[in-house]
């Protein structure tokens, strides 16, 4: 999938300065005389995750190290657009894995967070992106997700809930069992 972005960015420019009229702004006052062209800007990178392939990422930091515990590595902060409003929403991703002969460098994990998080998104899928693809790249004995976060289409409209926290996971393979599950959600509590 290409950026949703044009690289010159001109014709989404000319969209945003259409929507400014459409809203009942001038698009030429001097306060949003640069807006479009920073919206453009602002957009290409929220969805520069469109341009970034997991594959890469994780392909160069594959290690055969014998370790059969599990790793964790949580907290990791993301921010992303809901698909429906072109709202943000942000928070926080914790990963766990069980090698089975394999581990992955573990700023990489971090870095699937940003590849799935910078597109246009929901909640859910986020969560199973991150998961089935660290799955089937590592090929661990399990690997769990877990996603808490606040979203602006809750907070700001619609239902204006402030302290609203939507939390979604995804448990594969050894994760599934209860006494690995509850480990991994004790963990992260911490």
């Amino acid at each position: 999938m290409k950026s949703l972005v044009q690289k010159d960015g001109v014709r989404l420019q000319s969209l945003i300065s259409e929507m400014l009229t459409e809203i009942g702004e001038d698009p030429n006052r001097e306060g949003l005389a640069r807006t479009p062209k920073r919206v453009e800007q602002a957009l290409r990178f929220f969805t520069e995750g469109y341009n970034l392939d997991p594959d890469e990422i994780l392909n160069g930091a594959l290690y055969s190290v014998p370790y059969s515990e599990m790793v964790i590595v949580k907290d990791i902060d993301f921010y992303s657009l809901c698909e429906h409003h072109l709202l943000p929403f942000f928070g926080k991703c914790h990963i766990a894995y069980i090698p089975k002969g394999k581990v992955v460098g573990l700023s990489k994990i971090a870095r699937l967070v940003e590849v799935f998080s910078r597109r246009l998104q929901v909640q859910e899928r986020l969560t199973t992106e991150i998961a089935d693809t660290l799955n089937g790249k590592i090929k661990p004995m399990g690997v769990g997700v877990v996603v808490e976060a606040q979203h602006l289409c809750m907070i700001m409209r619609g239902v204006q809930k402030q302290n609203s926290v939507a939390v979604t996971s995804s448990l594969l393979g050894a994760f599934q069992d209860q006494k690995v599950r509850m480990e991994f959600l004790e963990l992260i509590k911490k």
